[in-house]
Formats: C-alpha cells, sequence, structure tokens
C-alpha cells in the first residue's frame, strides 16, 4: 500500500515512517519544502514530496496516487490554530476526493465523554472539528483519539519532565486537577495503533487509544518523580485557574507557550477511553506499555546510534528531529 505519511518530520510522523516501512509498505513523506533537513536512517527509503497544507495545489500534488494517508497535523504552537487547522483540513479532505484516496488516519485528541462542545477546551474542540471535516469526505476516515502521549520529545510529556526539573522539591497542584483521571499511552503504542489503522482501510469512525493504566494527573506526577529517584511534596491549591496554571507551566518550561497552555485547559476532563481500540483493532501484536516502564525508556540519553526513529529502536527514545525545547 502506498502510504502518505503528513508531517513525517515531526514528532510522531518521523517514528511512524520506519513502522509503516517495516512493514511492507511504500511511503510518500510529506514535510513544507519536501525535504528531510534530519539524517533520519530512512529518509533514503521514502519519497519526499512538498505538501504546504495551506496551498490547495500542492497539497492536491502531494496525494496524488496514494492509497492512504496519516493525518498528522496540528498547530498548537499558532495562536490562530482553530482557523488555520480547519483550514487545513479542509484542503486536504478536497485533495483525497479529487485524487480518490481511499483511507485517512486522524490522529486526534481524546474526547472527555459525555461533555458537551460548548465545555471542551479551545484544543479539544478543534480536534473534534478537523475530524468532522476529514469524515466528511469521500474516503472512509477513522480517528483515532490519545490523550497523554509519553515519549522523549511529546510536548505533553516534556511539560511534566521540564515542570518536574524546575520546581525540585515542592510541587503546587489546583485542586481541580485532584481528582481528574487520565490514561496516558506510550508512543511506541500510539505508532502501532496508526499502522493498524492505515490498514483496516475499511474502517472508519473513531477509537480511543491509550495505555493499560488509569490514574490521577497528581498519581501521574508521583510515578514520574518516582522514576527520576526525587520524591516531590505535593501541595494542593485551593484556587488556581486553568489560565494561570497555563501561563506558570509555560514560564517554567521551553515547550511553546501556546502549546502549554491550549494543553492544560484540556485537564479539567477526565482523558480516559470509552471507545477502546483494543477492542477493534485488539493489541498490537505485544502487551502495551505500562506508564512506569515508557517515563524510563523515555529518560534514556540522546544516542545517535539508537536513534528512536530508526529501524528497529525505540521510539520513546529520543530522536535527532525532535523539537529543540525537549533536549
Amino acid at each position: 500500500m502506498r502510504v502518505l505519511v503528513t508531517g513525517a518530520r515531526g514528532y510522531v510522523g518521523s517514528r511512524l515512517v520506519p513502522a509503516l516501512l517495516a512493514r511492507g509498505h511504500e511511503v510518500i513523506a510529506t514535510s513544507s519544502d519536501g525535504t528531510s533537513r534530519t539524517d533520519y536512517p530512512w529518509r533514503e527509503q521514502v519519497q519526499w514530496r512538498a505538501m504546504d497544507v495551506f496551498d490547495p495545489e500542492q497539497v492536491r500534488a502531494a496525494v496524488d496516487g496514494v492509497d492512504a494517508l496519516a493525518y498528522l497535523i496540528h498547530g498548537l504552537d499558532d495562536r490562530d490554530y482553530l482557523a488555520r487547522d480547519r483550514v487545513a483540513a479542509e484542503h486536504v479532505r478536497d485533495a483525497v476526493d479529487d485524487a480518490g484516496v481511499e483511507h485517512v488516519v486522524y490522529l486526534s485528541g481524546l474526547i472527555p465523554a459525555g461533555t458537551d462542545d460548548a465545555d471542551l477546551s479551545d484544543h479539544l474542540r478543534s480536534r473534534l472539528e478537523v475530524e468532522d471535516v476529514l469524515s466528511g469526505g469521500s474516503a472512509t476516515a477513522l480517528t483515532l483519539r490519545a490523550a497523554i502521549v509519553l515519549g522523549s520529545g511529546s510536548a505533553s510529556f516534556e511539560v511534566v519532565r521540564q515542570v518536574s526539573r524546575r520546581i525540585p522539591a515542592i510541587r503546587p497542584v489546583p485542586r481541580w486537577m485532584a481528582a481528574t483521571q487520565v490514561q496516558p499511552i506510550a508512543v511506541d503504542d500510539v505508532v502501532d495503533y496508526l499502522v493498524l489503522g492505515l490498514e483496516a482501510t475499511d474502517l472508519h469512525g473513531y477509537l480511543d487509544v491509550g495505555g493499560p493504566d488509569v490514574m490521577t494527573y497528581p498519581e501521574l506526577l508521583r510515578v514520574y518523580a518516582d522514576v527520576i529517584g526525587s520524591p516531590r511534596v505535593q501541595i494542593p491549591l485551593p484556587w488556581m485557574p486553568a489560565d494561570l496554571m497555563g501561563a506558570v507551566a509555560g514560564a517554567l518550561t521551553d515547550v511553546p507557550d501556546a502549546t502549554v497552555e491550549a494543553l492544560v485547559h484540556s485537564l479539567r476532563h477526565d482523558m480516559t477511553c470509552s471507545h477502546d481500540a483494543r477492542e477493534v483493532l485488539g493489541e498490537p501484536g505485544r502487551t502495551l506499555v505500562g506508564v512506569r516502564e515508557a517515563i524510563s525508556r523515555a529518560l534514556t540519553p540522546f544516542d545517535p546510534a539508537h536513534d528512536g526513529a530508526s529501524e528497529g529502536e525505540d521510539p520513546l527514545r529520543p530522536s535527532a528531529g525532535d523539537p529543540v525545547w525537549s533536549r
């Protein structure tokens, strides 16, 4: 199958490409300028195409002749990401229709069960809107919804890591986060589910992807502190609105402020699987990775000889193409 991976230089895309190649698929990799830039071990095994998602003609040229498309485009680092993400999705949907692409798989955010659209954060509302746009095309469209993705270089993981690093002894935790539950998933499990979803060309709708552990956010922070061998005292704060928390977390990390603020606003709801992908796609040929193991593997120092994006290596580890703010 010829699979187009949008944003192949991105965090998930750079890890998805070698997994698809290992399964025998032909990969079309897109980037804004149609080049690799990073010396990935797989970069000569794919065809590179330029795809500026805001240029409809370039999008049409990029998707020509492909069977399936992995949609990994998100614009959280842009203040106007809601409008831009919608336009990007519309351009891809229209190009997919024109080219006769059969199947689209979109990696989205987990939507809390039973939550009205009006109560969603802008981040999740945007993800849901993109899902609706892509589902309105002629291709079968499958959305995989994930909460916190664990792995070195993942924005949500880096917020946890960098806040823990820069507040070494005491960690303030807003009371509204104390009982909110989350079901994190390791990035290698995300990649495996993307591959399974792309291969299931008749599957449409949405599935939630999550790991084997469900915990509160304070419990997640405690597990991280335990793995690094540096316990923290958590101080409950009776009052700390999401806007203020997002600003504080943004100031404490190197992750782009707009991304941090968007992620923090999504912490108000339980982020656990209700339509679990395991019930449809099964587990990806092995036991899903737990939170403790995922954190431990993600903390491995970067080693070019064991690049997380290379074939046969560990996607949870750092990769040469990861954002500079994750190092």
